[in-house]
């Protein structure tokens, strides 16, 4: 047989598949899948959109568009969904991604080449981890606190590593933690990419998850001299399903994208974008997800109260204000390990911590997703898991 490229050898994980498969068994209380709620997909009103983007738009919406995507929805999250985070920009400077894994893969391809340098959080987001290490990247891992990644610690990274290329970042209810970063750190995070001569990913596709709190502006808000490429989705806000999520840079770095994009995969669905487009014309932002934010607030709550109530002294995790994912730490307890126990034994899924460090991976934390399970399934789920690790703990 032919030898698979090297590079393969970078695609190392199977928790990802393990995810999909947990959130597909109805006997399984998951907390591993870090996907919306299926019962809160708008289904009645995206196949009325569907309709009227046909009834509209005619056999345009069958055909080829191009690698920007099309004019008209890339014109309306110019104008209509980016303002909310601060970024003023026009549809020149947005590229129609298929997902935005996409766009972290672009960016990689753009910038590293095999052993170049990735500043990633500690811990970071796994898919980006295995899209990075396909290409060989060297890792510095930063470490975090209650405010996101630390600026301090940044600049000591920046300062050892002057080779590094790339920070990585998901500076919104972070995949896997749920922590956001500050607003201050945002700015100083810009500063200190000018400063160092790197480049910014900020990976943002939980950013209208929030159920407390004012939304912060993007770190792209405070970005004057083109560093940072800002990664946005559909897939949170609308359905996984559909793939479509977006890039904003400057206009080099859209043209690079541009040229990426007509490499791989030519362009983002022409249908699904014209479905997107006109469910969106036709239903403002907050009218859609305020359904979404109150029950994931709830959920949260849910969860919140049940590990209050069950898990060990000693345990500790973070308070998310939107998105999907909690973070608990369990001192003594080897999370890779037990999940095998925890979903033969009590049928309870969740991802183990340690997949989601680029260095020095700790294997006594986990990641709980509360998006898709109901607050009973929750609550029984965090105490028949809260009895398993009082009994590792112990």
């Amino acid at each position: 047989m032919v030898a698979e490229a090297k590079r393969m050898q970078g695609y190392g994980s199977d928790f990802i598949k393990e995810m999909f498969a947990a959130a597909r068994n109805p006997e399984m209380i998951s907390f591993a899948g870090g996907a919306p709620a299926p019962e809160l997909y708008p289904l009645d009103a995206f196949r009325s959109a569907s309709d009227k983007a046909f009834d509209l738009y005619g056999r345009t919406v069958m055909a080829y568009d191009g690698a920007y995507g099309v004019a008209q929805l890339r014109d309306f999250i110019a104008t209509q969904w980016m303002p909310r985070a601060g970024i003023s920009v026009s549809a020149d400077n947005v590229l129609i991604l298929s997902g935005s894994q996409q766009g972290i893969d672009y960016a990689a391809r753009l910038y590293l080449d095999e052993g170049d340098t990735v500043i990633v959080e500690h811990p970071s987001y796994l898919g980006a981890l295995n899209t990075f290490g396909a290409l060989s990247a060297k890792y510095v891992s930063v470490a975090i606190d209650d405010h996101g990644m630390r600026m301090d610690a940044l600049e000591d990274a920046l300062k050892r590593h002057p080779e590094a290329k790339l920070i990585y970042t998901v500076p919104d209810f972070q995949n896997p933690t749920g922590i956001t970063l500050a607003t201050d750190r945002r700015r100083q995070m810009v500063q200190l990419a000018d400063r160092y001569d790197v480049m910014i990913i900020e990976d943002s596709p939980y950013f209208e998850i929030r159920f407390d709190g004012a939304f912060p502006p993007a770190i792209k808000s405070f970005d004057d001299c083109g560093r940072v490429i800002y990664l946005g989705s559909f897939s949170k806000t609308l359905c996984p399903g559909i793939r479509l999520g977006w890039v904003i840079a400057d206009d080099r770095l859209i043209e690079r994208y541009r040229v990426l994009k007509e490499a791989t995969d030519f362009q983002a669905g022409t249908v699904a974008q014209y479905q997107a487009l006109t469910f969106l014309q036709d239903h403002p932002l907050d009218q859609h997800l305020g359904r979404s934010r109150e029950v994931y607030r709830a959920r949260r709550d849910a969860a919140l109260t049940a590990i209050g109530q069950y898990f060990p002294s000693g345990v500790t995790h973070t308070r998310p204000s939107g998105g999907y994912f909690i973070w608990v730490e369990a001192p003594g307890v080897n999370a890779t390990e037990t999940v095998v126990y925890a979903m033969n034994d009590i049928g309870v899924a969740y991802v183990p911590g340690e997949s989601f460090y680029a260095t020095d991976p700790r294997v006594d934390t986990l990641r709980l997703s509360y998006s898709q399970m109901t607050e009973d399934k929750i609550t029984e789920g965090i105490r028949r898991l809260g009895v398993l690790l009082g009994e590792r703990c112990a």
